[in-house]
């Protein structure tokens, strides 16, 4: 009996990172003496909040529409996101000389809609609460004749964001464990692949809004689970359900799916701003979240943690902190 081949693997991911050298930032990798001493543990934060567009998403955009074809890039681009994956398929297409057309909720923060339309994208809107957003951008790519990116569903979006925790790893070595904030399930798929096909004995851990815990409850059923649409200050983790190819990835390399709640997200944000002096968006502090709150179990000596993203305007973060002081 053959094994089935999984959708990314570990030469997928050095592929995506030779493709994207040059082109992505190597991000920072973070180190606090307050933090580890609060959480007992050496804590390496991998700072995509720092990464072109401000979040991981650039990597696995531009990773899969680099191999597109000059006849598709021609036809242009499509693809549907709450923000990140849409600002990070708009700047691929300008950097790759094609257009790109986004769908976008009507509820997303001006800023994200501003940013995606700056890199020059077309948005059209939909209502999250009563529309699938991949059902309409399918038949606005096959109506106009785009090639669509999905923002997790894809080998090659999974194995661009897998370098994340490949730099990681690169450049602090052997882990214990792996905190990775969970939303479509495309980050933490690509970084399992990554950091379990480098060091087999690492622990990721998947880190989800109270609200928004589709994979926890997929993973615990076996079986991809649907939820109502999450109502959570982490809009980039507002997912229904688990994608089909990462949740096969994930049934099988991911150890644990942990919640936090909206006010220890907020509080994680604080602390970034006051202690670490970073900024970052609610879904890229939930794995901080997590750790700071005790959520990981007890913890290990070396643990990597990825802050996924930073896009927050100066309004929102301000609303944001001031609710929960």
């Amino acid at each position: 009996m053959t094994t089935p081949t999984p959708p990314v693997t570990l030469d997928d991911i050095h592929d995506a990172a030779a493709r994207l050298k040059g082109v992505a930032h190597r991000t920072p990798v973070l180190r606090s003496r307050t933090l580890d001493a609060r959480v007992g543990a050496e804590v390496f934060l991998k700072c995509e909040n720092l990464q072109r567009i401000g979040a991981f998403k650039f990597r696995g955009a531009y990773n899969a529409a680099s191999r597109l074809t000059p006849e598709q890039l021609s036809r242009g681009i499509a693809a549907y996101s709450s923000g990140n994956h849409a600002q990070a398929v708009a700047l691929s297409a300008r950097e790759l000389g094609t257009t790109a057309v986004i769908v976008m909720p009507e509820d997303t923060p001006r800023s994200k809609l501003a940013a995606t339309v700056g890199y020059g994208a077309q948005i059209v809107t939909y209502d999250r609460y009563t529309e699938n957003r991949a059902d309409v951008a399918e038949a606005l790519a096959a109506e106009r004749g785009l090639v669509l990116i999905p923002p997790y569903e894809h080998r090659h979006v999974m194995a661009g964001q897998g370098t994340v925790a490949l730099e990681l790893l690169e450049e602090v070595g052997e882990l214990d464990a792996l905190v990775v904030p969970v939303g479509g399930g495309g980050l933490i798929a690509g970084s399992a692949t990554a950091a379990k096909g480098l060091y087999p004995g690492v622990r990721v851990i998947g880190v989800e809004p109270e609200a928004g815990d589709d994979t926890r409850r997929s993973l615990a059923a076996g079986r991809r689970v649907s939820i109502r649409v999450p109502h959570t200050i982490a809009d980039g983790q507002a997912a229904e359900t688990p994608g089909e190819l990462t949740f096969s990835v994930n049934r099988r390399l991911v150890d644990d799916i942990v919640l936090v709640s909206d006010d220890e997200i907020r509080d994680a944000m604080r602390f970034a701003f006051e202690r670490l002096k970073t900024v970052v968006e609610p879904s890229g502090a939930t794995p901080l979240a997590a750790l700071l709150n005790g959520r990981t179990g007890a913890p290990p000596r070396r643990i990597g943690v990825i802050l996924s993203g930073g896009n927050i305007d100066t309004a929102r973060f301000a609303g944001l902190l001031g609710e929960g002081a």
